[in-house]
């Protein structure tokens, strides 16, 4: 189980039970450019390992009229995500949802999981594809953000990120992205966006 709001986010409580994340902060921008074309412009988005909630809030107002539905194993990061979203209709009660785990029935027009593969265990990540195959009809995106390997390269820093990862707990690490394609059964081959700090934004569609 990996826990968004762990301390590899250096996350910082405010006044309330909101969180804030500095790295939000750095990759929001770009991130949302790069989900304008990928998200549907209605449905349902369900947004696994939501951790602070601040990019759930970002989401639902960029896409005014998409519904974000939040989830993460944390009550703490629940407690934030639901704290970001007071006030906010289109932002639901964030799920208490660990992708390793057998998933509750769910429906979703699109999935994004931001940050989160490198800082959980494999299983985790085959539970994310399992459970997302599960859960979005044919056509629709499971979109990944942050480092990846691609045919086995990282650059220099990612290379000791990912060193730092693997000191922290050994079954954390940089995902390669062919592994990861083959792992995605019901799934087009993936495309992907190179994006700023030598992350991807990866897309996979539901066959």
């Amino acid at each position: 189980m990996i826990l968004e709001s762990s301390p590899l986010c250096h996350t910082a409580p405010m006044s309330d039970h909101r969180r804030e994340s500095p790295s939000v902060a750095r990759n929001t921008a770009p991130l949302l450019a790069a989900l304008r074309p990928l998200l549907p412009a209605t449905g349902t988005l369900l947004e696994i390992a939501s951790g602070s909630g601040e990019h759930a809030l970002a989401i639902a107002l960029a896409f005014p009229a998409l519904t974000i539905q939040p989830s993460d194993p944390s009550p703490e990061a629940r407690e934030s995500i639901d704290a970001w979203a007071a006030g906010h209709t289109r932002i639901r009660p964030a799920l208490a949802l660990d992708a390793a785990l057998p998933w509750p029935p769910l429906a979703a027009d699109a999935i994004l999981c931001i940050n989160m593969i490198h800082i959980a265990p494999w299983a985790t990540t085959l539970g994310l594809l399992a459970g997302a195959a599960s859960v979005l009809p044919p056509g629709a995106p499971l979109v990944l953000y942050g480092p990846f390997r691609v045919a086995g390269h990282l650059v220099e820093s990612n290379l000791a990120f990912d060193e730092d990862l693997r000191a922290r707990d050994p079954s954390w690490g940089i995902r390669d992205l062919e592994l990861l394609a083959a792992a995605a059964a019901g799934f087009a081959p993936p495309d992907f966006i190179p994006m700023p700090a030598n992350n991807l934004t990866v897309t996979f569609r539901r066959l």
